[in-house]
């Protein structure tokens, strides 16, 4: 599959809208609901065994997934805001919290998400600090880019945690 060209139309999810989906261990779309179909643009035969990276934006920095692969790997649960691209090209902010989902015995199954409409001002900041990290990324890798952030929460003196649950309010 061809990913779409990025542009700069935005769609806006409305504040009673839930996004969800889930995902085998690989990341594979496993189920989602109607709201992730509209917002991205695809139907389900579209997305279904696909990988969820169908939907990444080239603004999110890779540092970003890398700690989100980190954190659900060890059955932490991580939020963060997203940029995701649609079918067509326009793009949509998430607020996102991601988890594992185990069996009885513990073992990860697969993946768990739900997005909500996140906080305009949060994705201003955002936007620049991803910005950053993206040129960053560029010149010295991923490594660069989690330097540049765990500087900024120190800066900041909060855990990465702590940061993106403020800005969401």
């Amino acid at each position: 599959m061809t990913r779409p060209n990025a542009t700069n139309k935005e769609h806006k999810m409305k504040f009673d809208e839930f996004i969800v989906s889930k995902t085998d261990t690989k990341g594979k779309i496993t189920y989602c609901n109607e709201i992730f179909m509209k917002m991205s643009g695809y139907e389900e035969c579209e997305l279904l065994g696909k990988p969820h990276s169908i939907i990444r934006h080239p603004d999110m920095p890779k540092v970003v997934f890398k700690l989100l692969w980190d954190r659900i790997n060890a059955k932490e649960e991580i939020f963060a805001f997203v940029k995701n691209l649609s079918k067509d090209g326009s793009y949509y902010w998430v607020f996102a919290n991601i988890t594992a989902s185990v069996d009885i015995k513990g073992n990860i199954i697969g993946h768990y998400s739900v997005r909500i409409k996140p906080n305009e001002d949060a994705i201003k900041l955002m936007t620049s600090v991803y910005a950053q990290m993206i040129d960053l990324e560029k010149v010295g890798g991923v490594e660069a880019s989690l330097i540049f952030l765990t500087d900024l929460l120190e800066e900041k003196g909060v855990s990465y945690d702590e940061l993106v649950i403020s800005l969401q309010g």
